[in-house]
């Protein structure tokens, strides 16, 4: 069996991953294998998580819910079909082939998504799991990286440091639970059941007990856990509020045109916009990764009109529009919460009084400053401060630095919404490996949309001279 905590020896890497996710995870699957240039020795790499396993968003795997994207968009199809990491060949493993292909399901389940990826991760011997990264530096000596890692227990109890140097490094350090200002204090103080939707099925019993809930957030996380609270809760006195930010609790744009935002095609085109459009522009598209799947919204409304059928209306209010200006505790017995609400469109006022709080209030990018604190002067930054990002995912670097960082799912400014989407990360996991190695051991297609984006459009491969006669059949026997 494999050592999955202990890197091998202490050689130079030619790369390096730093946090594991489905995106690294992604590029650690691709990697394997590989040549560093043909007829070469294979890439070599490692990937440490601080984690003891792979775990995808373990307190929203809810049962029933499922990807917003199809199965294809897994670690490697869209970049090589014939990867033994597909998912696909994890049910053929499985002995679950025919059962999926009779199930007809294009949208595979969130719970079978992260076993897929545990298995891979399983799979793989340059994941090191139980490795905090701590600090990277440049050796200008060496014209290397140098990453200084923690090795932990289980329980996360430091027991040694190393260091490990390499040419190039992947950040794959994901996203946080984000908490609005105004509830921070009370999401942080220990024995208030004010709690964000990453850690929901932690406490969904905790939260059923409760008299009544109030969820915060109009994305599909709190469409899910809206539904959820409501199948579970008794007829007439389910006694729960959905506040959104939203003028609505709209669906997603999930239209056949509308998902060409999530292509090559678009990501090269918002890239090559000026700074100024590109942040006007994330804001306006928020129904391309916010909005709730149409499915669920349908299956809110069913669930709804169900409790209408002996007469009455279930305890269930629904308010979009509404912000959360300030909340506290309210004296006295139990831990009653006070949410003073305003609806932006009426300019009015009001208080909410609940005994629970669910944030559906999505993630933020985790800064990246403080494990790069070691080569910070280096990094090339745009007129907010963020770093600059090449179109293949590098950090813009001082010249100094021969080697290269790439970022994964921290570049929505550069390079838009599709940057956390899952149907795009076997595509850029290509892209850097192709870059790292110089050569093309993944050919990336010249085209993805149908749309063309701009006026001066990426030029068009033309299409092959189609044949009067068939190709023969190869008769190799």
């Amino acid at each position: 069996m494999t050592d999955r905590t202990t890197p091998e020896g202490d050689r130079t890497h030619d790369l390096i991953g730093i946090g594991l996710g489905p995106f690294n995870l992604s590029l650690a699957a691709l990697a394997q294998g590989i040549p560093t240039t043909p007829g070469t020795h294979p890439l070599t790499t490692a990937f440490y998580e601080q984690r003891p396993a792979f775990h995808w968003h373990p307190g929203l795997l809810i049962d029933g819910a499922t990807l917003q994207v199809p199965f294809l968009a897994d670690l490697t199809t869209l970049a090589d079909p014939t990867s033994p990491w597909t998912f696909l060949n994890y049910l053929r493993t499985r002995d679950r082939l025919y059962p999926f292909y009779f199930a007809e399901q294009f949208h595979i389940h969130r719970a079978e998504y992260d076993a897929y990826c545990r298995w891979v991760s399983e799979q793989l011997p340059t994941i090191h799991f139980n490795h905090r990264v701590d600090a990277i530096r440049w050796d200008t000596g060496h014209s290397l990286f140098e990453v200084d890692h923690t090795q932990l227990t289980p329980d996360g109890e430091a027991t040694a440091t190393g260091r490990t140097r390499t040419h190039h490094i992947a950040l794959g350090v994901g996203t946080a639970p984000f908490i609005p200002e105004p509830l921070r204090p009370l999401a942080e103080a220990p024995g208030t059941p004010v709690i964000h939707s990453a850690d929901y099925l932690h406490h969904r019993e905790e939260l059923l007990r409760a008299d009544h809930i109030t969820v915060i957030g109009s994305g599909q996380s709190g469409a899910e856990i809206f539904l959820d609270l409501l199948r579970a809760r008794p007829l007439g006195v389910e006694r729960i509020h959905w506040l959104a930010r939203t003028q609505a609790f709209a669906p997603m744009e999930y239209s056949k045109l509308g998902l060409e935002h999530f292509t090559p095609d678009y990501t090269h085109y918002f890239h090559a916009l000026p700074e100024h459009v590109r942040d006007a522009l994330v804001p306006q598209q928020w129904q391309l990764h916010k909005g709730i799947d149409t499915d669920t919204i349908a299956a809110i409304h069913d669930e709804l009109y169900r409790r209408t059928l002996h007469g009455g209306w279930p305890d269930a209010t629904l308010t979009p529009g509404v912000n959360v200006r300030t909340a506290g505790r309210l004296s006295g017995p139990g831990t009653r919460i006070e949410l003073h609400l305003e609806h932006t469109q009426q300019a009015t006022r009001s208080r909410l009084t609940t005994d629970a709080v669910v944030l559906a209030t999505g993630y933020r990018e985790r800064p990246l400053d403080t494990l790069l604190t070691g080569i910070a002067p280096h990094i090339r930054r745009d007129t907010r401060g963020r770093p600059r990002i090449h179109t293949d995912f590098r950090l813009d670097l001082d010249p100094a630095l021969t080697g290269n960082i790439y970022v994964q799912n921290a570049e929505r400014h550069t390079h838009g919404v599709g940057a956390p989407d899952l149907g795009l990360a076997a595509w850029r996991s290509a892209t850097i490996l192709n870059n790292v190695t110089g050569t093309t051991p993944y050919p990336l297609p010249q085209r993805t949309a149908f749309t063309t984006f701009g006026l001066t459009p990426r030029p068009t491969p033309a299409l092959p001279a189609q044949s009067s006669s068939p190709t023969p059949l190869t008769q190799d026997h």
